[in-house]
């Protein structure tokens, strides 16, 4: 049996299901936190309860053209499971390394496909989760309860993404287009497409549409950092020359290029001029002579404020070199029939628009949480290392990188509740959850990411909606994987921030 063949199962009854563990999600977070805790916890029953129809999540709802990661795959794939593909993996290559995660470790019996959650309540009367939801197909109820929540969801809404209301967009003739909702019969040959954004998504979108589109142009309002780059590891094509195995092979490569990363951030603190020197003199070189690399790629903030997308062979430069794709840095004034209204005065003529303006951030999942019959409002909540609360017992969430590898810290955190879960049974407890100590009391709770670490639009946009974090960094999420790769292993389960009944 396949993992996309794995959906059917009995129908809950009126009984809720009992686990020990629920996880949330069987995206990339979800399948790793699966194959943790069956390796580390076999004696612990879990149910990984998934949305959507499939696994994948990201890589299984976005569909637009050349979707692929804006990470390399030597690190975003798990630690157990070596890569060996291309660095840069496309979103079908990424699905069948999961699959065979999924099929290689029967993971695929624990997941219930199409169980949408509503609600989940705690009560410390019974130290229990129960979770209310619905199947998507059916719209039958369904229940559960778990002793503990493991959030492995993700961070946005993969039903809509952000689309900015401008005006007249209603006057528009043609297709407006958010990559996230792309519709399958997309006819875009011959067609004159301006893509609104410049992150990773129309970087990944521009090239792969250029050949076929009469022109498309990447519309922004300020430049963004790209690495250009070959889409091959060398150190790993020299071990393979050598028959090295696999798994030294993933092990090794990965250690260099997370070797090679800690450079890179250490670099955007320390001597952001000179990195920003480095990275736009790379885009230069991919560039025409006389083209104005000053206006069009030449961000006004610190190297990795933001997040930084690589570009496998520079295709997107490639396109822009060949004519067919352009760059025009300029804001909005309005929509038009024919297309967009610039404020400089120009007007750009387009038959479909893409909105590549980013997502809407979810908190949790959007799941209505209560503990004790009380709603759980996660703003008003301070943050364990962002990923357990204060107030909220036998629960955490998982929430990766973005200067890194989202599945480093999967992994890191896999570790973390197996180790933590399996104290709590020598300790005989049923119960833990985040505390402030003495030391942290009359601390000013502060926005879950401090503007000058960490400034992305969707961020900014959401932060209310986010928990708090202290001026310490165990109540903080700090970002710092190569700080965290030591600390959340040698964290004390017994300190004074865990109260365990």
């Amino acid at each position: 049996m396949t993992a996309h063949q794995a959906t059917a199962y009995a129908p809950a009854d009126s009984m809720p299901e009992h686990f020990d563990v629920l996880i949330v999600g069987a995206g990339i977070s979800g399948v790793g936190a699966a194959y943790h805790l069956q390796q580390q916890c076999p004696d612990k029953s879990f149910v990984i309860l998934e949305t959507l129809e499939d696994f994948g999540g990201t890589w299984l709802t976005h569909k637009y053209p050349g979707i692929r990661s804006d990470s390399d795959l030597f690190t975003f794939g798990y630690r157990f499971k070596p890569w060996t593909g291309p660095p840069i993996a496309t979103a079908e290559e990424i699905l069948t390394y999961m699959n065979e995660v999924i099929e290689e470790n029967e993971i695929d019996q624990h997941i219930r496909y199409q169980h949408h959650i509503e609600r989940a309540s705690f009560s410390r009367d019974d130290n229990l989760w129960t979770i209310e939801g619905r199947r998507n197909d059916t719209g039958e109820p369904v229940y559960f309860t778990a002793n503990f929540l493991w959030m492995c969801q993700g961070y946005y809404k993969h039903a809509e993404g952000y689309t900015p209301e401008w005006e007249g967009m209603e006057d528009f003739e043609g297709q407006i287009v958010h990559p996230q909702t792309w519709p399958e019969d997309l006819d875009y040959k011959g067609k004159r497409v301006v893509v609104i954004g410049s992150g990773a998504t129309a970087a990944t979108v521009i090239p792969a549409m250029a050949a076929d589109c009469e022109h498309i142009t990447m519309l922004q309002r300020s430049p963004t950092y790209f690495i250009p780059g070959r889409n091959e590891n060398e150190l790993a094509e020299q071990l393979r020359e050598i028959e090295v195995d696999e798994a030294w092979i993933h092990e090794i490569t990965r250690k260099k290029i997370l070797h090679d990363q800690k450079l890179v951030t250490d670099a955007s603190f320390k001597q952001p001029d000179d990195l920003k020197k480095l990275l736009i003199e790379s885009v230069r070189q991919l560039l025409p002579d006389d083209y104005d690399v000053e206006k069009h790629f030449t961000p006004s903030y610190r190297p990795w404020q933001q997040r930084i997308a690589f570009v496998p062979d520079g295709d997107i430069f490639a396109g822009i070199t060949a004519g067919k794709a352009s760059v025009v840095t300029d804001h909005i004034d309005h929509f038009t029939k024919r297309g967009i209204r610039l404020k400089s005065g120009e007007e750009l003529d387009a038959d479909i628009i893409i909105t590549a303006t980013g997502f809407n951030l979810s908190v949790l999942g959007d799941i209505d949480f209560s503990v004790d019959g009380e709603h759980v409002d996660f703003a008003d909540t301070i943050t364990y290392r962002g990923m357990m609360f204060t107030g909220v017992p036998n629960m955490l969430w998982i929430f990766g990188y973005f200067r890194a590898s989202w599945t480093l810290r999967v992994d890191l955190l896999g570790d973390f509740v197996c180790r933590l879960l399996q104290h709590m049974d020598e300790k005989g407890a049923q119960r833990v959850e985040p505390v402030l100590r003495k030391e942290d009391e009359g601390l000013e709770p502060l926005p879950w990411m401090a503007d000058d670490n960490f400034n992305p639009n969707y961020l900014q946009r959401s932060m209310h909606l986010l928990p708090k974090r202290l001026d310490k960094p165990e109540w903080q999420h700090t970002q710092d994987y190569w700080v965290e790769k030591d600390e959340i292993p040698a964290i004390d389960l017994d300190g004074e921030e865990f109260k365990y009944d």
